[in-house]
């Protein structure tokens, strides 16, 4: 016979999201659980242990950095709401960061007068449109919950007329945010233009362990519950109301209210007999996923001429192309981080690290035998880092004789860890802003809800806790 046990709010996954929302209502008293089905938390932004290190996934950076006292900002609002001190969270602002495109780069940092002067000296013409743009999205409402959609490349065509800049400045933020080939939504390029360039990156000296270990110690402080290897099978309606949720162990559980941060469409499928998701092309699945490899060397980068940059956007021709490759990767294009490259102080990494993020096809990996597939790991590997050395100084060394690990993850990887359709790392394109679904007290928090990096999704955590829960209650 199964258990059954009730809480006022049931939390369906615990990444950043669900943890942040599940911190928020704890706070105010409410009986809360969260119920992940890994043996980790942090879903997209976690870590984990091979051969004695310890790897970050996703977390390249954190974006929405400001230095202290700055008020009014994603991250000031993050603070406050999870009651966390900002000196707790250790943030070390990046040196600098690049776009680069053949022939050509921008060069910024967490100061955006960097950025706007390299536009300036690299794109004379455009500066006046530029600035425009960039008070255009200093006054749009980028968090309203009822906005309508707009093609970002649209509205930029209104102010910049060279089509190489809008591809370079789209570049950084499709790669850390954008669920949609080949465009934005306007509204998603204002949160990520504001997040990157107007705010900046910054990284915890330990990494994405740091932040989560914060967010489990609030939550357990907070006073609430976590179930994790206990995922939810599928839920159970009772007319427009989630009734029950039947966990993978057999029990059963009910609640009041219901968050799910595991995706739109990947939530859809727990309590709908006939799917609409292949009818209505609103609930379309995202197809973008990446692969990421990690080089680890015996010591810092900084000792050949690697240690200036700590992010570079690369792109090999003037039209980015952001979609899903037929390939099992693109390689024209990508993402390198120096995760040694931030300012620590004093403090140093023990060794040095080099990953690299290329968009990739999750069809192309999904079904590999698992000798076929650790075989195509590795050619992708050196093809992902010849590809992304073309944009580094090139010292003379040989990068195998300093290299002490190495490993990759792939979307099959990504789906595996997160539940999302087709290693989705953003999603589904459409996203549901006011986190409302077809079932009364069932919302939806994080990746689908539709605020972006990790800032956003803790924030879209708390903000779907207030809204549909905290201030519904009053």
């Amino acid at each position: 016979m199964s258990n059954t046990e009730h809480y006022d709010v049931a939390i369906i996954g615990a990444g950043m999201s669900g943890l942040a929302a599940g911190i928020r209502l704890a706070h105010f008293g409410k009986n809360v659980c969260i119920f992940e089905r890994h043996n980790a938390v942090g879903g997209l932004n976690s870590f984990y242990s091979f051969n004695g290190r310890k790897y970050d996934v996703g977390l390249h950076a954190m974006t929405n950095y400001v230095p202290p006292g700055v008020k009014g900002t994603p991250l000031g609002k993050l603070l406050r709401q999870l009651r966390i001190k900002r000196e707790e969270l250790d943030l070390c602002s990046q040196k600098h960061s690049r776009i680069a495109f053949p022939g050509i780069d921008l060069t910024f940092s967490n100061e955006y007068a960097l950025l706007e002067s390299q536009v300036a000296e690299k794109f004379p013409s455009q500066i006046d449109g530029f600035q425009r743009l960039i008070k255009k999205i200093k006054t749009f409402d980028d968090v309203a919950l009822e906005i309508e959609e707009v093609s970002a490349r649209e509205m930029i065509a209104g102010y910049l007329s060279d089509p190489l800049l809008v591809e370079m400045l789209l570049c950084p933020l499709m790669f850390y945010g954008s669920a949609r080939e080949q465009d934005m939504d306007f509204s998603q390029f204002v949160i990520m233009a504001k997040s990157i360039y107007l705010e900046g990156f910054a990284r915890p000296y330990e990494g994405v362990r740091h932040v989560i270990r914060i967010l489990l110690e609030k939550y357990r402080q907070a006073g609430g519950k976590r179930k994790m290897k206990c995922g939810v099978h599928k839920i159970q309606k009772e007319g427009n109301r989630v009734g029950r949720l039947q966990l993978d162990t057999g029990d059963e559980v009910t609640a009041d209210h219901i968050i799910s941060s595991i995706g739109s469409i990947e939530t859809e499928k727990l309590y709908q007999e006939d799917t609409t998701i292949q009818k209505d092309p609103q609930m379309a699945p995202g197809v973008l996923s990446f692969v990421e490899t990690i080089t680890v060397f015996d010591h810092s980068p900084e000792t050949f001429a690697w240690g200036d940059e700590t992010i570079v956007f690369f792109n090999d021709s003037d039209k980015f192309t952001y979609a899903c490759p037929t390939a099992e990767v693109d390689p024209r294009s990508g993402v390198i981080c120096f995760p040694n490259n931030f300012e620590y102080g004093s403090r140093e990494l023990a060794e040095g690290f080099l990953r690299v993020t290329c968009l990739a096809n999750y069809d192309q990996w999904a079904n590999l035998p698992e000798n076929v597939y650790q075989e195509t790991k590795r050619k992708w590997f050196d093809q992902v880092v010849k590809s992304a050395a073309r944009f580094l100084p090139q010292p003379q060394l040989d990068l195998e004789k300093i290299t002490v690990a190495t490993d990759m993850f792939t979307p099959r990887t990504i789906h595996k860890f997160t539940g999302h359709l087709n290693g989705a790392v953003y999603g589904a394109p459409n996203k549901i802003k006011n986190g409302k679904t077809s079932l009364e007290n069932l919302y939806l928090c994080g990746t689908d809800q539709g605020f972006l990096g990790i800032v956003g999704s803790m924030l879209s955590g708390i903000s779907m806790a207030n809204f549909h829960i905290l201030q519904a209650g009053k």
